[in-house]
């Protein structure tokens, strides 16, 4: 009687210890940067760190950006009439596209990562500079825009700090905020020596 409790103890234990490693090692597994690659990639890397270098921005934050805009297809069109990899406006590209001096820009070109990507680094340096390296402020405007961004900052409805999001009235900017950011420090862990 008493092996038969010793055995059964030592199965019961057994397969404590088994599930609990099964565990560890999964928690390894899924928090290892090689395993994280595989859901934020870094593609388009040429590009992205060349106009990152030239634009002074953090190319982790473009990758968090692209990566909550698009999913990185540069096919991608939002209902709102946004196009490619970051999303830019056809409006906001026309616009773009005339400080940068790019000659014969059509809307079609900002499917074209060629394009699209200088063109919303090129924009997020000009946030940058803006709303003076705020980050919050940053992602808000690149969301919703700058004027709303601008007036929501005049009127009080916003703080424009980042533990403040839910003042922002577009529940789509705040989440966009939480995103954005969200991937950013998972790009900055995965990639830190970059």
């Amino acid at each position: 009687m008493c092996w038969e409790v010793v055995f059964l103890l030592y199965r019961w234990w057994s397969k404590i210890s088994l599930v609990f490693l099964v565990g560890l090692a999964a928690i390894f597994i899924v928090q290892s940067s090689w395993f994280l690659k595989f859901f934020y990639p870094f593609p388009h890397q040429e590009l992205i760190v060349k106009y990152c270098r030239e634009y002074q921005i953090d190319p982790y934050l473009t990758l968090a950006i692209i990566r909550t805009e698009s999913r990185f297809s540069s096919k991608a069109h939002s209902p709102a009439g946004a196009r490619g990899l970051m999303q830019i406006m056809p409006d906001t590209g026309y616009w773009i596209a005339e400080q940068m001096k790019i000659k014969d820009f059509k809307k079609e070109m900002l499917y074209q990562p060629p394009y699209n990507i200088p063109m919303g680094i090129w924009y997020l340096a000009y946030l940058d500079k803006t709303f003076q390296g705020d980050l919050p402020k940053i992602l808000a405007a690149y969301n919703a825009g700058e004027s709303k961004v601008r007036k929501w900052l005049s009127d009080k409805t916003w703080s424009g700090r980042q533990q403040d999001v839910e003042q922002i009235p577009y529940p789509e900017t705040q989440q966009y905020i939480e995103r954005v950011l969200f991937d950013y420090q998972i790009y900055k862990r995965i990639y830190k020596n970059y």
